[in-house]
């Protein structure tokens, strides 16, 4: 049996800011993400079904990662919600802005962290996550691997 990464990039536009940071990263800015989600799995061998030879079908990868990631974060502003950035969320949302209140300081770190979990608790039970890359910047990325956290 052969088994099989596969993987899809995404890209989205997310303010932050970094509470307590010693440098520029305390003030709200924002960064073009780029995110690569990775896949192992097994090809599917039936030959009846619709997907046979795919691991798992690009658009029902993409549409995990777009309803759990991608629409949810993209042009958002994610600040931790116990932090005083608590009262600039509030201001942002009642002037109709799209505010992501977190329970972590919103790094790249942090942010591949919740990105696995959301990732894996939607897929298929024969479908494992094997990595995430989560680019902040052009030379600036953070990465999470399943066999790192077994």
């Amino acid at each position: 049996m052969n088994t099989i990464r596969i993987t899809k990039q995404f890209s989205f536009e997310t303010g932050h800011a970094l509470f307590g940071y010693d440098g520029k990263c305390k003030n709200v800015h924002g960064h073009s993400y780029k995110l690569s989600v990775t896949v192992i799995g097994h090809p599917i061998t039936d030959t009846s079904n619709v997907k046979y030879g795919m691991v798992i079908d690009f658009s029902d990868l993409k549409k995990i990662v777009k309803e759990e990631i991608v629409d949810l974060f993209d042009h958002a502003t994610v600040f931790n919600q116990n932090t005083p950035h608590i009262e600039l969320a509030a201001e942002l949302k009642q002037r109709g802005h799209h505010v992501i209140l977190v329970d972590y300081q919103p790094t790249s770190e942090n942010m591949v962290i919740d990105f696995a979990q959301k990732i894996q608790s939607r897929l298929p039970e024969n479908i494992a996550l094997f990595s995430l890359k989560l680019q902040e910047t052009e030379s600036s990325y953070a990465e999470w691997y399943a066999s790192d956290n077994l």
